[in-house]
């Protein structure tokens, strides 16, 4: 069996027997093939130890790989040797004995309130060629900031996921393969509603919620970069959507958010992750510091 053939199989495997998204095993695949191709292999029998060592090494010294790129290829790679081994094809996983680097504690990057209510500002007077454009970024922008959804999840809102009666938004099958529910607040919702309206008047009709300005499809991934490449430029604001998540996450627990409601709407697996933001947030510090029992004691004694 070729590389290639296996390569391919083992995506298909992961795609409809474990239920991974296609997106994530067109990355699997890339960094599979990857290995292969540096390491100038044509069969999997010609994988060692040794020399996916050495592929690692070149990656981390070569490539300048980060800590997270370098854990991201080996998490990749052990799951699709793992898949080799139950088959027959290799009797060991040859990425067991490597070391993986330890991740620096960074905290999330995330907007300040004036950066964001600026960005804001900008996207809605932005010189569109259309209304429906205006109307669709201003609710795209208010989606990440009020929801706090992945790229991937908001270009895959279809418009049956909009729920204006319960004033819920229905995320399925974001990371993880799992669905979940986002209360939908009263500002984005009425962006939303502006949008749709121009949304009807020009008969779009595709289930997805965002849809392209020309054809009757949905915004996709490309589209969505292009948008935020011309934006961040022209305003001069440097943001991603990444970090408009992070900024969300940070807003909600300034605004009071119990973390375990955050971590619910962000749709992560361990509130360990959700954690993180308690200390990306300085005005939640601010705040749990003023809970301390002198803090309102001019006179207090200090005689513990």
């Amino acid at each position: 069996m070729t590389i290639s053939n296996l390569i391919h199989e083992f995506c298909e495997h992961e795609i409809h027997f474990k239920g991974c998204s296609p997106a994530s095993a067109q990355t699997a695949k890339c960094s599979i093939s990857q290995l292969f191709r540096d390491l100038n292999l044509s069969s999997i029998d010609q994988v060692t130890p040794e020399n996916t060592r050495h592929y690692f090494y070149m990656g981390r010294v070569k490539r300048n790989w980060s800590a997270a790129t370098f854990r991201t290829h080996f998490m990749r790679l052990k799951v699709f040797f793992r898949y080799c081994m139950q088959r027959g094809l290799i009797s060991e996983n040859p990425v067991l004995g490597i070391e993986l680097p330890k991740l620096p504690r960074q905290l999330p990057k995330c907007l300040k309130k004036a950066e964001i209510n600026r960005l804001l500002e900008f996207v809605a007077n932005y010189p569109y060629p259309s209304n429906f454009i205006r109307r669709r970024n201003e609710a795209i922008f208010a989606t990440f900031l009020f929801t706090g959804v992945r790229r991937s999840e908001l270009v895959n809102l279809h418009y049956t996921d909009l729920d204006f009666d319960r004033k819920v938004l229905l995320i399925r099958r974001g990371k993880g393969n799992k669905d979940r529910f986002i209360p939908l607040h009263p500002s984005l919702i009425s962006k939303l509603r502006r949008y749709l309206e121009e949304r009807h008047k020009l008969r779009k009709t595709c289930p997805e919620l965002f849809t392209s300005a020309k054809r009757n499809t949905g915004f996709t991934i490309y589209g969505l970069k292009n948008m935020v490449d011309r934006l961040k430029k022209e305003s001069g604001i440097n943001f991603s959507l990444h970090k408009l998540r992070h900024s969300f996450a940070r807003l909600m627990l300034e605004g009071g958010c119990d973390i375990y409601s955050l971590s619910k709407m962000m749709g992560h697996s361990d509130i360990k992750t959700t954690a993180i933001y308690l200390f990306a947030s300085d005005e939640h510090l601010k705040e749990q510091m003023s809970k301390h029992p002198l803090a309102n004691s001019e006179n207090a004694r200090w005689d513990f």
